[in-house]
């Protein structure tokens, strides 16, 4: 039985709460680990990100230093050239990264940009054996989407985040909904979706089990998961009260509700996981390494020494 099926929902919030009996949370985890090896064996992926474009940004995101109203003194460039992008995907190449992830500030992305894009993304397809993802903010016009598709963008990257209930917490100058549009929008152009969380915004363990089964039904193939990080200039009241233990369970849902997706340990890993981060690899089976839009993160050998 797919133990992310509708009918489980009490015993899985149970379990992400910590509320379950030994038992079931020992066959919960152990079928989450037996998931992960049945989908990808003892296979890691590496993701490395590279920020294309950085600061002044009028989105008011209150997970980000570069939100408009931060005070962080956050470098700000626009967007990279053609030459930059591709010495910086040949150097994620070498490190041995599958796949080659640009990042830009902004709330999203117009016509004149997107026809910057497309012909990045064709010369980075050209040059490398690299998938491309891309992470540009709120896109929700079908032509321009189509346009990266034709380009050749395997993935586009934008993260639910958090519910829909919690979102205007932690922004409002767009919403959920926005977001939502967004990966409905290039899910139609037949870009796949990476689309994940940031866990420990304020919303509750029902919430990150609601949105585990939405991005389940989005049929994302890549889901990013992220223990937030209280950087610098950050807008958010309270600060992230994780647990190592917690966040493995966050880990364990995501795997059981989406059986066969790339689960990915992102930010905030090495801040909440530490020493488990072993055990968090039986759960997710990709990672990202060097950085993340806020901070450093580990370097790629340290992160391919820890897991050989």
């Amino acid at each position: 039985m797919n133990l992310a099926a509708e009918d489980r929902a009490d015993e899985l919030l149970s379990f992400l709460e910590g509320r379950a009996s030994p038992e079931l949370s020992s066959a919960l985890m152990a079928r989450a680990r037996q998931l992960r090896a049945s989908h990808w064996q003892n296979r890691v992926q590496v993701h490395i990100i590279n920020n294309v474009r950085n600061g002044n940004c009028r989105e008011d995101c209150g997970y980000c230093a570069q939100r408009k109203s931060a005070t962080e003194d956050v470098p700000d460039y626009g967007l990279k050239s053609d030459d930059e992008i591709l010495k910086e995907a040949e150097a994620a190449h070498a490190a041995g990264a599958y796949r080659y992830c640009m990042v830009m500030s902004g709330r999203g992305p117009g016509r004149n940009t997107v026809a910057r894009l497309k012909r990045t993304i064709s010369k980075i397809k050209e040059r490398f054996p690299l998938e491309v993802c891309l992470s540009a903010g709120i896109l929700t016009d079908p032509e321009l989407a189509q346009e990266l598709k034709s380009a050749g963008l395997d993935r586009y990257n934008h993260n639910l985040n958090t519910s829909k209930r919690n979102y205007s917490n932690i922004a409002s100058t767009h919403t959920y909904s926005d977001r939502e549009a967004t990966l409905q929008t290039m899910q139609g152009a037949g870009v796949s979706l990476c689309s994940g969380v940031i866990v420990g915004l304020g919303e509750e363990p029902a919430e990150i089990l609601s949105l585990a089964y939405r991005l389940s039904e989005l049929g994302a193939v890549s889901v990013p998961v992220n223990f937030f990080i209280p950087v610098p200039g950050h807008a958010l009241k309270e600060e992230a009260l994780l647990t190592a233990d917690y966040c493995l369970r966050v880990l364990a849902v995501f795997r059981l509700c989406l059986p066969a997706a790339e689960v990915r340990l992102a930010a905030g890993r090495e801040l909440y996981l530490g020493q488990e981060l072993e055990e968090a690899m039986q759960l997710a089976n990709s990672l990202f390494v060097s950085g993340y839009l806020n901070v450093k993160g580990s370097s790629p050998d340290a992160t391919v020494q820890r897991l050989s």
